[in-house]
This record gives structure tokens, sequence and C-alpha cells, in this order.
């Protein structure tokens, strides 16, 4: 049982999909915070050139 335990402990061949998916998650988040602060400046962005384009037909 205690030589079981030592090649658990020792085994790391889970820890980098770990240590990914904290990393995956970290961006989801950064993504998910940037999106909510960006999005009124890029819909008055988007509406402006719409408005411009459309002005020039």
């Amino acid at each position: 049982m205690r030589k079981l335990m030592k090649a658990f402990v020792r085994d790391e061949r889970g820890v980098s999909a770990m240590e990914y998916a904290v990393l995956a998650g970290i961006i989801v988040v950064a993504l998910a915070g940037l999106s909510t602060v960006f999005t009124n400046g890029f819909t008055g962005v988007f509406n402006s050139m719409f408005s411009k384009v459309s002005a020039q037909q």
C-alpha cells in the first residue's frame, strides 16, 4: 500500500491537464470581462460606420 501511495504522489501526468484547464478558465473569464467592457464602445463604432456608409449611398 505504501508503494502505491508513493507512486500516486509522484505521478504527474494529470498535473499538466489540470494546468491547461485552469489556464483556459482564466482566459474565458478575461474574455468575458473584456466583452462586457467593450460592448458599448464597439456598438457605437459600428453604428457610426453603418450610418456614414448609408448616408453616402
